[in-house]
Parts: structure tokens; C-alpha cells; sequence
């Protein structure tokens, strides 16, 4: 395949995926699992780096309960995405976002949730699967004593 075409080929990719995430994590702020694992396809040796931190969670330790928990523990949401920067090649793309959702989080009032968002998307045959997402609330910044703080363990 020409370079031209292939570039072609890999900014169609990139742009799919990119669409997927937005409406995979749309679905996902309603509470609606079923239509998020229908749009993205975890790997098998998938990880999960949650925002609010702790041990990365493995693709094995996502059981069908724990989806099934996950699909409670966000109601009513509204999301959006922002495109910092997308890289990608014939067999993985790398989304860089900023995730903008109101959304009530475990039992909590709606509120804003904006996150800084590390997607990495690995292309196994045909398909592409989700192998590691990391997501952090620091999209609005925070002081160096904050960062000390929450690097101490301690509330910020």
C-alpha cells in the first residue's frame, strides 16, 4: 500500500476510534454498560488507571458483577471530549483528552467531573481493543503543595 494511502487509512482509524470513545463514554455516564462493551472491545491484558487512583485494575479483574456495579455507579451524565492530541500507527493509536462530563458518581449529586484521559488502542486482527486507559481529575490544575499533599497520601 502507498504511504498515502495507508496515512489515509490510519487518520480514518484515528477519527473512528476517536467518535467510539465519545460515544462508548456518553453511553457509560448514563449508566448504560451494555452499550458501552458493545462499542469498545477491552484486551485481554487491558489496565485501568482510575482517576481516583490506588492499584491499576487488570482486564481479568472485570468481572460481569463489576460491570454490572460500574453501570450503578454513574447515573444521569452528560459528556464531552476534547481532542488534546491523537497519535497513530497501523497497529495502535494513542488518544490524549480531556473528558468533560456532569454526572452523578456513586450516589453523589451531579457534578462536573473533567479528567485528563490516556486512551491506547491496539489493533489484535481486524478489531481494535482498548489496552490501557489512565484518567486523572487534575484537568484544572493543582499547586505544587496540593501535588506534595496527595503524593504524601495526604487530602490536598
Amino acid at each position: 500500500m502507498p504511504d498515502s494511502q495507508r496515512d489515509m487509512a490510519i487518520d480514518q482509524t484515528v477519527a473512528e476510534l476517536i467518535r467510539r470513545s465519545a460515544e462508548a463514554n456518553t453511553a457509560l455516564m448514563r449508566g448504560d454498560v451494555g452499550r458501552y462493551r458493545a462499542l469498545i472491545k477491552h484486551a485481554d491484558d487491558f489496565m485501568l488507571m482510575s482517576p481516583f487512583g490506588g492499584t491499576p485494575t487488570r482486564g481479568s479483574d472485570m468481572t460481569g458483577e463489576r460491570w454490572e456495579a460500574m453501570g450503578r455507579f454513574f447515573k444521569n451524565g452528560v459528556f464531552e471530549q476534547d481532542v488534546v492530541q491523537a497519535y497513530g500507527s497501523a497497529d495502535m493509536v494513542v488518544l490524549a483528552l480531556i473528558e468533560r462530563q456532569t454526572v452523578e458518581v456513586g450516589g453523589l449529586p451531579a457534578q462536573s467531573w473533567p479528567l485528563r484521559v490516556t486512551l491506547v488502542y491496539r489493533r489484535e486482527g481486524a478489531e481494535w481493543h482498548l489496552a490501557h486507559r489512565h484518567a486523572d481529575p487534575l484537568a484544572g490544575g493543582v499547586s505544587l503543595h496540593q501535588a506534595a499533599a496527595l503524593a504524601r497520601g495526604e487530602a490536598a
